[in-house]
């Protein structure tokens, strides 16, 4: 195991790198999941009717809905836990970032990366229903 100091860009490049590749696979593994189960239950359903528009209930629009229908085995909110997990990994990149700058004592892209990181999550949880 490496000590603080002893690592270098290219570990955190290699760490990065990792986690964007493996968070876009697991991510798209949950949704493809879903999109296998929502298939099986409602495959053979009839086409629904667009004429008028009908919003959707919490269980979709909420975290907390999604992570509990997810758990109940439901396959819409396993779907929707498969688009959280890939908005989550570039948020995973910057604060991976943010470390690594921090463990490097380089404040200006500490500064940089903490105001790119906090446009994200603004950006993200400022819409939320509370």
């Amino acid at each position: 195991m490496k000590k603080i100091s002893e690592i270098k860009d290219k570990d955190v490049d290699l760490l990065v790198a990792y986690l964007l590749r493996y968070g876009v696979l697991l991510a798209s593994g949950i949704a493809l999941l879903g999109g296998i189960i929502y298939l099986i239950q409602h495959g053979q359903e009839a086409i629904p009717d667009y004429t008028f528009f009908h919003g959707e209930e919490d269980g979709y629009t909420t975290y907390r809905g999604i992570v509990e229908g997810a758990l109940t085995g439901s396959a819409r909110e396993i779907i929707q836990l498969g688009v959280l997990a890939l908005i989550a990994t570039p948020i995973l990149r910057v604060f991976c970032s943010l470390i690594a700058f921090a463990l490097e004592r380089d404040k200006m892209y500490v500064l940089i990366t903490l105001i790119v990181l906090s446009v994200m999550l603004t950006s993200i949880f400022g819409g939320l229903k509370v």
